[in-house]
């Protein structure tokens, strides 16, 4: 570990926060206070509800084809840049990928370093890090900044020093262990520290954990699978307003195939004040060959509503029982309060799964109220059954000859859509109250699937398909930015993208919506969707717009750094340059090659063919712009 001091103390309006907790209250009233002012960006995703939007309306439909960089940072390192900063007063805290390191930023002076903390992590973590070794950001509380490193340790830092706290391990990720790894940013609730893990691409069995805010010291952990005393699932616990009964995970494993099952936690979080439910999906089942795994492998796939306090779970909803293409549920769950539903208000919750089908529950009970798909080419399943008096009550409707399975057997099935990385992937989005509106970034790819038997070796890949991709049909854009009414399901407009919307989402009360491309533009539309203002960034961008104000001025701030799923094949170095016939050439040898291809087009989980063109457009970047309106 090395920490480096620029300044000997941070600005005063930090320092107070940091003095200013205290343990016969809940330890993080300040992080809601500090959420609360929109000058901030105070948690990963702005609020608990997981918005994104910002009550900051400086910057205005009329006048953001002015904005203009102001300062730029660069982070010293080359990967997939996902998430975002943290702005707390004056400072900006930034995270990179692998190594993670953290940096502390002053705002009075356009990113002066105040300290500078980078872990020393074992390198043979790199290979087990499905995707990119991305990391997705870190949490605030109690005067302490929360890492989730890749090698699985929690570490919290001295806001104000960047001096270690204390450290906890979440996980085992040193060679020959198990295979889990740490990429989602944390959230802080009351007085604890809440944490996902990743791996089911080694079949891992995953888990949510609470620390203890003050020490580091475990208070709950819940895993995806196994049984109840290790879900916090009991048996009252319900799904669609039935108790799930003693043993609802076991029952649907072979044997102790749960013990390998995945569920990876490595999304979002959100949390609900007034009910104190803490909020997050689960991912895909091991390995991806459903063959070997009958059942409806719960709770893979599965959206979690659990006490803050104790982890037990009130209720639960699996989206994909069985899964057979990949579809993990991690993507952010958005709170809304008083949403009219078929007549009725509700306080929602409103999630857009992988598989395509956005979902509007009811989220004290799970109750499900629409679920639609948000992409005209889905069509692995048909619809969700909305019939409470039906044994396919809230069961996706497969369509047979998207199946991976077919009689029992393996079966290489081509034009399922979407692909593995989904309609939408981890990239969140954003909901604004002035519009009643979701904006959500997509991705318009399909795949052809050859799952293979696969046996389980601890540390090593347990994924048991090769997958190839490519643009739905229809064209060639690979992505759209859409307009979502949750209430309706249905979509209100669409902006086609050349590539996946790998970016997070803004809402403003300035009537403006921002979002980032693969090919490294920052753009902003109005709320019809007009676009108002593009600027090409130095590299791809999967990270998260966020705004905050300072000396009263709001600003922009963007990571810009290709990677994740869709830009393996640039973080990787596996592409270079192509022109447009090659691309859709190596897509077209990707979907003829076998299970033991290695060709470009089904490297990287199949993501390298299909975005095999995005090196024509942009390369490797590790870089933090601030954007704002002329002085």
């Amino acid at each position: 570990m090395r920490v480096l001091k620029k300044a000997a103390c941070l600005p005063l309006a930090v320092a107070l926060l940091t003095g200013a907790s205290v343990y016969g209250a809940w330890a993080n009233d300040d992080l809601e206070k500090l959420a609360a002012n929109p000058s901030n960006w105070a948690m990963p995703t702005g609020d608990y509800a997981n918005t994104r939007y910002s009550k900051l309306k400086q910057i205005t439909a009329e006048n953001v084809k002015n904005l203009q960089p102001k300062w730029m940072f660069s982070t010293g390192v080359l990967r997939g840049h996902e998430g975002g900063p943290l702005i707390i007063g004056d400072v900006m805290y930034v995270t990179t990928p692998f190594p993670n390191i953290v940096y502390a930023l002053d705002l009075n002076h356009d990113g002066k370093i105040l300290w500078k903390y980078e872990p020393k992590q074992d390198p043979n973590v790199i290979p087990i890090m499905c995707c990119d070794t991305v990391n997705r950001g870190v949490a605030y509380g109690d005067g302490k900044i929360i890492l989730n490193q890749a090698d699985t340790t929690i570490t919290a830092l001295d806001a104000k020093t960047g001096q270690v706290a204390w450290q906890a391990k979440n996980g085992e990720s040193t060679s020959g262990a198990k295979g889990e790894s740490g990429t989602n940013a944390p959230m802080v609730v009351k007085d604890k520290v809440i944490v996902g893990i990743s791996g089911g691409e080694f079949g891992v069995r995953s888990h949510v954990t609470a620390y203890n805010l003050k020490d580091g010291s475990l208070a709950w952990r819940a895993y995806s699978m196994g049984p109840d005393s290790d879900t916090l699932v009991d048996e009252k616990t319900t799904q669609l307003g039935k108790p799930v009964g003693p043993d609802s995970s076991l029952k649907t494993w072979e044997g102790e195939q749960w013990k390998t099952g995945g569920g990876g936690t490595w999304g979002w979080f959100s949390y609900d004040p007034k009910l104190n439910l803490i909020y997050y999906g689960s991912g895909n089942p091991s390995t991806w060959n459903p063959v070997q795994r009958p059942g409806d492998n719960r709770w893979s796939m599965t959206i979690f509503a659990r006490d803050a306090d104790t982890g037990v779970a009130k209720w639960v909803y699996q989206m994909t029982p069985h899964d057979e293409w990949d579809y993990d549920g991690v993507n952010e769950m958005i709170l809304v309060d008083n949403m009219e539903v078929n007549g009725k208000k509700h306080d929602v919750l409103v999630h857009f799964d992988r598989n395509g089908f956005a979902y509007t529950l009811d989220r004290k009970d799970g109750s499900l109220l629409v679920a639609k798909k948000y992409d005209p080419a889905v069509n692995w399943a048909t619809e969700v059954n909305m019939d409470p008096k039906s044994d396919q009550y809230g069961r996706p409707q497969v369509v047979a000859k998207y199946s991976t399975q077919q009689n029992g057997e393996d079966t290489n099935t081509t034009g399922i859509c979407p692909a593995a990385l989904g309609t939408k992937d981890q990239q969140p989005a954003a909901y604004s109250p002035k519009d009643g509106l979701f904006f959500v970034p997509t991705n318009h790819v399909c795949m052809d699937y050859e799952p293979y038997r696969v046996s389980y070796t601890a540390g090593q890949p347990f994924v048991g398909a090769t997958v190839s991709m490519y643009p739905a049909p229809g064209g060639n854009d690979m992505g759209a930015f859409i307009a979502w009414d949750a209430a309706k399901g249905k979509i209100v407009w669409s902006k086609p993208e050349l590539f996946s919307v790998w970016s997070g989402a803004l809402a403003t009360a300035g009537d403006v919506v921002f979002y980032g491309t693969l090919e490294g533009y920052l753009k902003a539309v109005d709320k019809n969707g007009k676009e108002l203002y593009k600027f090409k960034t130095p590299s791809g961008i999967i990270g998260n717009i966020t705004t905050f104000e300072h000396k009263g001025k709001q600003y922009i701030a963007v990571y810009s750094g290709v990677g994740g799923w869709a830009g393996i094949g640039l973080a990787g170095g596996l592409l270079q340059p192509k022109n447009a016939a090659a691309w859709h050439g190596a897509v077209d040898q990707g979907r003829k090659q076998g299970n033991e291809s290695e060709s470009v087009g089904t490297a990287g989980l199949g993501a390298v063919g299909g975005y095999a063109g995005l090196a024509d457009y942009t390369t490797l970047g590790g870089q933090l712009t601030v954007f704002g309106l002329p002085d």
